[in-house]
């Protein structure tokens, strides 16, 4: 069956709607208050520092060589620096524009499996759904591996449409495959190519992998893959005792790390039963639809995924998903790992919701439907009477109230910190007061929605239910982005690099204690380059071991000499770890300068 033929009069409109959609979630937000966090400001200062040194081969933090990601985000991310300067949202426009690319690629490979309907529905949940909204909130690229590899199915399925496949889908999914890679790593590869051998030998099809242009296929692989991996290598050697490039970005932080046994070892992983849990979360509320969209996959009907395109796209999509899940299943996990999935599994959901659109009244699609909607309509109503017993009873608190002061913090090394959503665990009633507006938007939004879907299902009009909860989605993201504002304080260090600008002096030290993550907003923020106390590990550990690594690590006996210097020092600690860091100094010589978010900033003399 070919596609070629096929007249698809709604995609201007379908497509000018997903631009508007994107442009009120994810342009809105970006130039609203969301300041980069911690984590994320490592990523950005390695993107400016490329523009600084001219140098797009290595990447550095703080001078220091960053050698164990993929470049293509940090390239991306410099590329908007240079058009259009160093802010927050020129940072994050990258990724934003990548969700876009990602809703119109989604629409076109499921229009172009599933149909029109099918296609929109898809587009909409792989770009409202909670988990690809909150990840790109974040500067990771694992959005991005997610478009890469639902191309490169994409790709794959357009060459069964032709007795010989063209140059176009073959080298189009070579090309994937080297972009994914240039983004992630070697999963990037390994994640389409395991899922094309699966369904090949599910469908006893390996033969057709010989009409797939492997030569030439493998040549546009490698012209997109392969430069940026040799010239790392040659450009950072081993040096003595360090092994250089090659073993630490493909030993240490691929097969070390996928066994956990990485050096340093400075990440949590996600319990295995939670990780398959969150995948719910990150679909939601689409996910209410996932248990028909699964048993719309017949694999007892695998043989027909030979001579029927729609049933090999199913099948295609959910090996797609399955392997990405699998693979981390068995490895170190963190909450966004299941990203690379969603594109895939929302391609199921369309389908099914586009299948329900059309089938008669009555028909199975059509009770499924109206199932789901009622789970939905019964969580909603949970969720609206819970968000507004939690606004209410709330107690009040002083104004300007830090938020830190209201959390159930635990000591900065726990390891709930090395998850990327630590620090909500860390909620609690107390400081629900700061989150009334977001808490009633989301869920009075939550309860309207899922009870026009459910009232309109009960009607026969799935359209009108879809679309209510696309209304509903776009209202649960934007009180989600006010509640990220509210919470930014304790994320980011900006409001403290602010007040080391408004009185630094050439000649002055900016000092973190602890990880370098842990205060690199002030890198960033400031421009300058900081010193690290009793922080040599984690991503500037290894840097740190070249001969040209900057000599900005100081432990106890070197910080005290340098507090009781002539210069002025800043000191960036958090709250708990402000005694042991300051042990040994002169309390008279101690001055607070700022404070935010459960961190100081502390001075060997007063500051005007």
């Amino acid at each position: 069956m070919s596609f070629e033929h096929r007249s698809y009069p709604r995609t201007p409109v379908y497509l000018a709607v997903l631009f508007l959609l994107w442009l009120v979630v994810y342009g809105s937000t970006l130039f609203t208050p969301a300041l980069l966090d911690d984590a994320d400001s490592v990523h950005a200062e390695a993107a400016r520092e490329i523009l600084l040194r001219h140098d797009w081969v290595t990447l550095h933090v703080n001078g220091i060589r960053y050698l164990e990601k993929a470049p293509l985000l940090y390239w991306a991310i410099a590329a908007s620096f240079r058009i259009f300067g160093v802010h927050d949202w020129s940072a994050r426009l990258p990724l934003a524009l990548g969700v876009l690319a990602l809703l119109f690629a989604v629409y076109f490979v499921g229009r172009r499996a599933f149909g029109e309907s099918a296609g929109l529905y898809a587009s909409l949940i792989s770009g409202i759904a909670l988990g690809p909204y909150v990840f790109t909130r974040f500067l990771i690229p694992d959005i991005l591996v997610g478009l890469w590899l639902l191309l490169s199915l994409g790709f794959f399925l357009r060459t069964f449409e032709e007795p010989q496949p063209s140059r176009f889908a073959c080298w189009g999914l070579a090309a994937s495959c080297g972009l994914n890679v240039l983004t992630k790593g070697l999963i990037g590869l390994v994640f389409p190519i395991a899922t094309i051998l699966l369904y090949l030998f599910l469908t006893r099809q390996f033969r057709h992998l010989l009409k797939m242009r492997l030569l030439s296929s493998t040549l546009v692989f490698l012209a997109i893959a392969a430069p940026w991996h040799i010239l790392a290598g040659l450009r950072n050697p081993d040096q003595g005792n360090v092994r250089g490039f090659f073993w630490f970005y493909f030993v240490n932080e691929h097969f070390l790390r996928y066994l956990n046994k990485r050096v340093p070892r400075d990440y949590g992983t996600v319990p295995l039963l939670l990780f398959w849990g969150l995948l719910l979360v990150w679909l939601f509320p689409w996910s209410s639809f996932f248990p028909q969209a699964l048993a719309n996959v017949k694999f007892s009907r695998i043989r027909e995924a030979v001579g029927s395109p729609e049933t090999r796209a199913k099948i295609v999509f959910l090996l797609g998903a399955f392997f990405v899940i699998l693979f981390f299943s068995f490895s170190t996990r963190q909450e966004y790992y299941v990203l690379p999935a969603l594109p895939s599994l929302a391609l199921l959901l369309g389908s099914c919701l586009g299948e329900e659109e059309a089938s008669p009244p009555g028909s199975p699609p059509r009770k499924w439907g109206k199932i789901s909607a009622s789970v939905l309509a019964g969580l909603g109503l949970l969720a609206g009477i819970v968000t507004v017993v939690l606004a209410i009873s709330s107690p009040a608190v002083a104004q300007r109230t830090d938020i830190a002061d209201l959390l159930n913090s635990g000591p900065p090394e726990s390891q709930q910190y090395a998850l990327s959503l630590g620090h909500f665990l860390d909620l609690n009633l107390r400081v629900m007061t700061l989150f009334r507006a977001p808490l009633l938007l989301f869920g009075l939004s939550l309860f309207l929605g899922s009870s026009l879907n459910w009232y309109f299902r009960r009607r026969e009009r799935p359209k009108l239910g879809n679309w209510a909860l696309c209304v509903m989605t776009v209202f649960l993201l934007l009180s989600i982005h006010a509640a990220l504002v509210t919470f930014s304080p304790l994320l980011t260090s900006k409001p403290l690099a602010d007040a080391i600008l408004r009185v630094y002096r050439p000649g002055n030290t900016i000092e973190i204690n602890g990880e370098y993550e842990g205060g690199s907003t002030l890198n960033y923020y400031t421009g300058q380059q900081v010193r690290i106390l009793n922080g040599r590990s984690a991503n500037l550990w290894y840097g740190s071991l070249f001969h040209d690594a900057p000599q900005i690590f100081d432990d106890s006996s070197s910080f005290e000499r340098l507090w009781a210097g002539p210069q002025c020092v800043f000191l960036w600690t958090e709250v708990e770890s402000r005694d042991k860091a300051l042990a040994g100094i002169d309390p008279s010589t101690i001055f607070v300068l700022a404070r935010s978010g459960g961190k100081l900033v502390l001075t060997n003399r007063p500051v005007p």
